[in-house]
């Protein structure tokens, strides 16, 4: 795996020698030997993907500082969940908050801080120091610019809406890789079977098959996939998985993805958490890799179908807004002619 020395000397040597932060823990395992990730987990945290920038390159909160932001995460929601004043006056014009997509009653944000290797992390990031991705390399917005010019209009047809808007793939990133924790429904079922590892995500019920192999075979190769080829190993108790060869019409952090390689590791630290580790490398997108962490906390909820399309009118109604401006615009076009 092209990746794996360089991404062992980063965040694996991290994951390797975590073990010694839980030596009474012993590992759960397959009946064919390998350590045991099924079950349902969730990733929602408030640990932010990126580092604050006013926090420098302090990687863990304080005890105190991590209560105070669970303390002030929770209180956000519970203002926000105050009922309204019926008897409040109209707001100023200027004063008219973002309605948004989604009410309160949708959303199921993080809220608390687990730990990682006994650490409040500040971000999920870690590798650069600053906890930020890489600045972008010399001409990428110049790159991406001609790339935009040259894409299906918006509103020409369903082909110009983003795929999770035509629930194809998991909207944020959620089902990865990187597997990102969203607004809600950032859950997901690990099944391993000998040979395979299946990671079947609730929103839009995306399902990822990882298959344990020595080496990417050429068949694999020659068939894209929406969240791309991915290719397991075990390496002591920790998963290594390498994915590549991604979908073109697939997207991360709005760059395109077909010289990009994720790495994941997956090792358990317990009996209710599992870190799950990332490494991103794209030459021609970010200036280096970059790396970060989630913790996975076991849940006793189970995943539930994400019926995404069943009475879901938004992208007919905006294709049907587009036809009818279209028209609009022919019908005053003869109306100047004929004047």
């Amino acid at each position: 795996m092209k990746f794996s020395l360089k991404f062992s000397a980063a965040v694996l040597a991290l994951s390797l020698s975590a073990g010694s932060l839980a030596q009474d823990y012993e590992i759960p395992r397959t009946a064919w030997g390998v350590p045991d990730l099924q079950g349902m987990w969730k990733n929602n945290t408030v640990m932010p993907f990126q580092r604050p920038r006013e926090l420098g390159t302090k990687q863990a909160y304080t005890e105190e500082e991590a209560m105070q932001l669970e303390r002030q995460a929770q209180r956000q929601v519970e203002e926000d969940n105050e009922p309204l004043d019926p008897n409040r006056p109209a707001p100023e014009l200027a004063a008219l908050p973002p309605v948004g997509n989604y009410d309160l009653f949708w959303t199921d944000r993080g809220m608390f801080l687990p730990t990682i290797n006994g650490e409040f992390r500040t971000s999920a990031i870690i590798d650069p120091p600053n906890g930020r991705i890489p600045e972008r390399v010399a001409g990428f917005r110049e790159r991406m610019q001609e790339r935009r010019a040259n894409q299906p209009d918006a509103n020409a047809g369903p082909e110009g809406r983003g795929l999770g808007e035509r629930c194809l793939v998991a909207f944020g990133n959620s089902s990865g890789p990187v597997m990102s924790p969203v607004m809600y429904n950032s859950h997901m079922q690990i099944v391993q079977s000998p040979g395979y590892v299946t990671i079947v995500v609730e929103m839009v019920h995306d399902a990822r098959i990882i298959r344990i192999a020595n080496a990417r075979s050429p068949a694999s190769k020659a068939h894209s996939k929406w969240m791309g080829d991915s290719i397991g190993r075990w390496e002591g108790d920790t998963l290594i998985v390498e994915t590549e060869n991604y979908n073109h019409w697939h997207t991360y952090q709005g760059a395109p993805t077909e010289n990009l390689t994720v790495i994941e590791t997956f090792r358990r630290e317990g009996p209710n958490k599992i870190i799950y580790g990332f490494t991103v490398d794209d030459p021609t997108v970010y200036a280096s890799q970059w790396s970060g962490e989630y913790p996975l906390s076991r849940m006793d909820d189970p995943v539930y179908e994400y019926a995404c399309h069943e009475g879901n009118y938004g992208i007919i109604g905006i294709l049907a807004g587009a036809r009818r401006l279209e028209a609009m615009a022919e019908e005053g076009i003869e109306r100047e002619i004929r004047q």
